[in-house]
């Protein structure tokens, strides 16, 4: 491994620790955002929805601007704005301008996502190795991290809006030394064919886009509502309330920091069938469960099973053309769509019935990844070899 392959590994690492902390650094104060503005849980719903739709603005338009300019230089815009949009949002006073700044992290955040991720692609292919289950681990450690400093923001008295301003004050300047660590991308496919029309993604691409959108809707509705879940239903104290989240993200880092292993094993089409049910399982376990006692140590099994199934979906995402980018970028807008407007449906129900029962969708979404995955091709997802470095595992990845 050269210098510069090992710089590029180690900076989409912490770029994906750098994301995972400012997401989770929200989630996990939300308690605090709904009593710092007397929120409903319809408003933070409301709140969750701005980001969402100011997310999948950018993500939707990602597949083209991927195309032309290419995740380096997106992501040393996209990650900075992130740090900046994140302070506006910590200062926001009132209900209405949380709902702008909420909108304006989404079009940030959105683009940072989808970035980071066609970046780690390209380190992928440059290795010649399946790393983004590492990658993806990144951004466990940066959600623990938030995690654990939410909980020590707590316990130390700090508001809603100084804990989130020092990590935007901190996020800054880190977004900025990254940026001089990325990877170009390969040279672009053209996207048009010999007769004018857009040249149209493999199929499977779009299968891996709705595995993607179920997998992180189990993962927003554990980040959004878990919190919520165990202070309002099970009676937890704000500070053990806070602990379900890192939890589940200390389960999610020990799957995926072993996921690239798992996958050469046995391969990406059993790997997402077997978490996909235990997904289902774990996570119906946790919410029949009447304590937090039971239901906290029970999102690491969940974390644990849901781990590895949207790293590998866009790791088969980028092999499926010659540009990883863009398929990524496709995929992305489908599955991030699960993580976005995934606990904004959750937090809807909730108001019908309860945030109980909301909460099943998720178990359900996992025997959907385990039907959707049997619907991948044994082997050869990829319908276009990578040019640059061939996988060692291709022939036996599914």
């Amino acid at each position: 491994m050269t210098r510069d392959l090992r710089t590029a590994r180690n900076g989409a690492i912490l770029t994906f620790v750098l994301g995972g902390l400012m997401c989770g650094s929200i989630t996990v104060r939300l308690p605090a955002l709904s009593d710092k503005l007397g929120l409903s849980e319809a408003s933070i719903s409301a709140s969750l929805l701005a980001w969402s739709l100011g997310a999948l603005v950018t993500m939707q338009s990602m597949r083209g601007v991927m195309t032309r300019f290419g995740s380096r230089s997106i992501l040393r815009v996209a990650a900075p704005l992130c740090a900046v949009t994140l302070a506006v949002l910590a200062f926001a006073p009132s209900f209405p301008l949380l709902l702008v700044a909420s909108v304006l992290f989404g079009l940030a955040f959105g683009a940072l996502d989808i970035a980071m991720n066609a970046q780690g692609a390209a380190v992928e292919r440059a290795h010649g190795l399946p790393l983004m289950n590492g990658m993806h681990a990144g951004w466990c450690v940066g959600a623990i991290s938030a995690g654990v400093l939410g909980t020590a923001a707590i316990a130390a008295g700090l508001s809603f809006t100084t804990h989130l301003a020092l990590i935007a004050l901190v996020s800054l300047p880190a977004a900025l030394m990254l940026s001089r660590t990325y990877l170009p991308d390969p040279a672009p496919e053209h996207e048009e064919t010999g007769d004018g029309t857009r040249r149209r993604m493999p199929p499977v691409v779009y299968l891996l886009g709705v595995i993607a959108f179920c997998a992180f809707m189990v993962e927003g509705a554990v980040a959004d509502w878990n919190g919520l879940y165990l202070r309002n239903e099970l009676g937890a104290a704000e500070a053990v309330a806070a602990l379900g989240y890192p939890i589940f993200e200390a389960g999610m880092l020990i799957g995926r920091l072993a996921g690239d292993r798992v996958r050469m094993r046995f391969g990406a089409r059993n790997m997402i069938i077997a978490s996909g049910l235990a997904t289902a399982a774990t996570f119906a376990a946790a919410i029949a469960s009447s304590s937090a006692a039971i239901a906290v140590p029970a999102m690491l099994l969940v974390g644990l099973s849901v781990a590895t199934i949207s790293p590998v979906a866009f790791s088969l995402a980028g092999d499926a053309t010659t540009t990883p980018g863009p398929a990524i970028a496709q995929t992305g807008a489908l599955g991030y769509a699960g993580l976005l407007l995934g606990p904004v449906i959750i937090g809807f129900l909730s108001d019908l019935a309860s945030l109980r029962i909301a909460l099943g969708v998720a178990a359900l979404l996992g025997v959907l990844i385990a039907v959707a995955g049997r619907f991948l091709p044994r082997s050869g997802t990829a319908s276009a070899a990578p040019a640059e470095a061939p996988r060692p595992e291709a022939a036996a990845a599914l």
